[in-house]
This record gives C-alpha cells, sequence and structure tokens, in this order.
C-alpha cells in the first residue's frame, strides 16, 4: 500500500491575537532581522557604562552595536559626553577596547586629527594644505544620551520615551538602592549565545520556566515567581524564603547575606529583575546589582554584556555572600543557555509555527504586542515573499 503524502498541519489562531506568541520565522530570517536594526533598535536605548567607571577626565567607555561604534568620554569640567568613536578625517576609529584613558585630548592613530573631550576638532597636521576646512564643523559626531540612575545610555535616533519616563512607574522601587552610588566589581563580560535575540529577552522575561528549569531557584524563592508588564518595562521578581536549601552555595548564601543599611525590610531578601524595552535588564539583589544586555549580532547571534556593580562593603559576610551569588548564578546562567538553544533549535522545524500564550504570561504578552505594532509582519505566521521589507 502506498503510503500517503506528509500533510503539514496548520493549527489556526485563537480569535484573541494576544493569546499567539511570535512566529518562529522571525527567530532567525535575515531580512527580518534588517528591518529590526532600523525600526527597533535605532531609537532604542542602550546602556554604555556607569559614571563611577569614568570618574576622572579623560576617562573613556566604548561600545559597538550593530555596526557603530560608540565611546563615553568625561571631558575636563566633569561634564559626560558620548560620540561615534570615528575620526572625521579618513572614519578611522578613535579609541580602542572596551575602557581606558585617552588624557587631554582625543587624537586620531592615522593621520593626527585631535580633539577636546568635548568633541572640538583642535588640531589639524598639515593644517595649511586643506583649504577653506571649517574646524568648528568637524568636530566629533554627538550621539544622545541620557544619565539614569548613573548609568549611561545612549541611542541613536530620536523615537522612543526619555529612559527616566519609561522608568517612571518603577522609580520609587529603584530608589532605596542609591544605584547613582555603585562602582564597577570586574569587569565587562561578553558571552555569544547561538540564539536570535528575542529569544534572550523572552527567556529573561519567562515566568513559567522558573519553576521546571530552574531548580536553585526554586529552592531559593519556592512557588512563589512574580511577573508584570508595564508599558516598557518587565519586572520579575522573588523572596527568598528562611527554609535552609539544600543545595551548599544557596545555603551558604542564605545564612551570610547580611543586612543592608539602606534597604528597608521587604528587600533585604528579594531579588528583583527589570528589562527595558527592547534588551537592557538588570537584575537586583540585596549584595549586588547586575546589567546585562542582550546585543544582537545576526538573525541567529547574541552576545549578553554584563557586568556586576555594588556598594562598597568591605564586611566579610558581605563578600561571602557577592561570592556565592556569583555562584548560584553561574548555574542559572548555564540552564538558561541549554533552554534557548533548544527553543532555537526548535524555532527552524517545520512543525512550528507559533505558539499559545498562557493568560498569566503577561511579558510575553506585551512583547509580541510591541513587535507586531512595530513590525506589521510580526503577525503572519509564515514569511513573506523575498523582498518584502522594500515594498
Amino acid at each position: 500500500m502506498k503510503p500517503s503524502p506528509l500533510r503539514r498541519v496548520e493549527v489556526p489562531a485563537p480569535a484573541d491575537s494576544e493569546a499567539l506568541s511570535l512566529p518562529a520565522w522571525i527567530y532567525h530570517d535575515p531580512e527580518f532581522f534588517e528591518r529590526e536594526k532600523q525600526t527597533i533598535f535605532r531609537q532604542a536605548w542602550q546602556v554604555v557604562c556607569h559614571l563611577s567607571d569614568i570618574p576622572r577626565p579623560g576617562d573613556f567607555h566604548t561600545f559597538d552595536f550593530l555596526g557603530e561604534s560608540v565611546v563615553v568620554v568625561r571631558a575636563e569640567d566633569g561634564s559626560v559626553h558620548a560620540f561615534h568613536n570615528v575620526c572625521r578625517h579618513r572614519a578611522a576609529r578613535l579609541l580602542d577596547g572596551p575602557r581606558g584613558h585617552c588624557g587631554a585630548r582625543i587624537t586620531c592613530p592615522y593621520h593626527g586629527w585631535t580633539y577636546a573631550l568635548d568633541g572640538r576638532l583642535v588640531g589639524v597636521p598639515s593644517r595649511e594644505s586643506f583649504a577653506g576646512l571649517d574646524t568648528a564643523s568637524h568636530g566629533l559626531v554627538s550621539l544622545e544620551h541620557e544619565v539614569f540612575l548613573g548609568f549611561v545610555f545612549v541611542r541613536f535616533a530620536p523615537g522612543l520615551p526619555s529612559v527616566s519616563e519609561m522608568a517612571a512607574p518603577y522609580v520609587s522601587e529603584f530608589a532605596p538602592y542609591r544605584m547613582e552610588e555603585l562602582v564597577p566589581m570586574g569587569r565587562v563580560s561578553l558571552r555569544p549565545r547561538a540564539v536570535n535575540w528575542k529569544n534572550v529577552a523572552d527567556n529573561f522575561s519567562d515566568g513559567l520556566h522558573v519553576n521546571v528549569a530552574h531548580p536553585g531557584l526554586t529552592r531559593l524563592f519556592g512557588k512563589g515567581y512574580g511577573i508584570e508588564a508595564r508599558h516598557w518595562i518587565d519586572k520579575m521578581w522573588g523572596v527568598m524564603r528562611e527554609v535552609p536549601s539544600s543545595n551548599w552555595s544557596e545555603r551558604r548564601y542564605q545564612h551570610f547575606l547580611p543586612p543592608v543599611g539602606h534597604l528597608p525590610p521587604e528587600r533585604q531578601r528579594l531579588w528583583v529583575y527589570f528589562k527595558f524595552w527592547p534588551n537592557v535588564a538588570f537584575d537586583i539583589y540585596p549584595d549586588q546589582i547586575d546589567f546585562m544586555q542582550f546585543v544582537p549580532l545576526s538573525p541567529t547571534e547574541t552576545m549578553i554584556r554584563e557586568i556586576a556593580y555594588v556598594h562598597p562593603d568591605s564586611r566579610r559576610e558581605m563578600r561571602a555572600a557577592r561570592y556565592l551569588n556569583w555562584r548560584i548564578n553561574r548555574c542559572v546562567s548555564r540552564e538558561d543557555k541549554a533552554l534557548i538553544e533548544r527553543v532555537q533549535g526548535g524555532m527552524g522545524s517545520s512543525s512550528y509555527t507559533c505558539g499559545p500564550l498562557a493568560d498569566n504570561e503577561v511579558c510575553l504578552r506585551s512583547f509580541a504586542r510591541r513587535m507586531r505594532s512595530l513590525i506589521p509582519e510580526s503577525a503572519l505566521s509564515r514569511p513573506p515573499l523575498p523582498g518584502w521589507s522594500h515594498a
């Protein structure tokens, strides 16, 4: 008997589009990724560093993002400036490395054009050979920047509200942590992931997987993991239980974590996570605050950029707690890496288009809603014909 041909089974979409996840094709499609660069990321705020990372005039931090190189520098008067890290003469990169000190001037290593720390062009070798050169109009190209809670955000084009407006619903929650006073603990680390950036963002705000795939967090929080979605920010949280964990690192963390004088009682044992649209996150613990960024590299590659910040505290108990925090979250990170790789692989299956979303998956619903509003093709279960983004 001749076997019947395989059929693609199309699952009808729920009448409520809110109950449907984003389609699989946008997690690996090159043309969709190019549209995201222009529609989402040109207007999106990105964190470069904290003010404490550039304490002295001439200190700088760089940030590479989707073909752009950015530098944030402290000027002589203490002000902070953000520029494209590109010489106005022949486009050479000006400053190298993730951070450093350039002295009183920024000098191009190619032809020696020199800029003041406020971006003014102040030196041109063989100046007489550049007939009609207007040095006033050839300073470094500035980027819009905003300092919020001590962190320096930049963006390449206007569009979104300010960072402070986006974060307005949670300003009172941020206040006790005195984030303006933080100092870096270590340096920025980069962790490559072979997944689409949305896969990382989805997982960060997904509340349903915690009790299934993160046994350590479940031991610490029990079943009491909360999530909520505001217009521009997702919030997730768990309160550490008093019951000692069966895991050594978690049990020792519960034991050693000391009282933190500037935090109210309800935040002494609280772990809370915030994700700013579209790809910036803060993990806020009593003992430290981790910054995390999901930097898109390609349709199927993302670089997780992160660093921890702390309030100076020499207590032995606090040093132990911070070390144990790192051990606990290193395990969580490994678990998340395996999870998002599973999902990325499944997004390429011919059997999958979209999946149902539960009523309480509020963060994933919010993210999908915004994607569909910005790029309407996000509502299509299958990719349009090639060239759709130019039509």
